[in-house]
């Protein structure tokens, strides 16, 4: 089992889960390397930064920057580029910790 389906698991069966995410794309919000602690939601919003699939792919941390009745949500990173459309999301991320620290933490009204 890869981090992805442990984590996918996790929220499944708690409703929580932890997981580093490494790479670049969604400077300066998360670093690479960042402890990330995901929530599962009944609703999922513009801005949240989730745990999704895409066209078959697991994104551990992009953000919802589009929703559509019929498509799902459109997920990108922090540069623009967009992964795609999905309904398939898992979780978002409520608090981003890196070295010991937060950096990032989920707005209360949209916990």
């Amino acid at each position: 089992m890869n981090k992805f389906e442990r984590l996918k698991a996790e929220l499944e069966q708690t409703g929580k889960g932890k997981m580093k995410a490494f790479g670049s794309s969604m400077l300066p919000i998360l670093k690479s390397g960042s402890q990330l602690t995901f929530e599962k939601a009944s609703e999922y919003k513009i801005g949240d930064i989730v745990f999704c699939k895409v066209k078959g792919h697991y994104i551990d941390a992009h953000k919802i920057i589009k929703m559509d009745a019929h498509k799902g949500y459109l997920i990108a990173n922090n540069h623009g580029f967009e992964n795609g459309w999905t309904r398939n999301i898992y979780g978002r991320v409520v608090i981003g910790e890196y070295q010991n620290q937060i950096i990032y933490e989920a707005s209360s009204r949209n916990r």
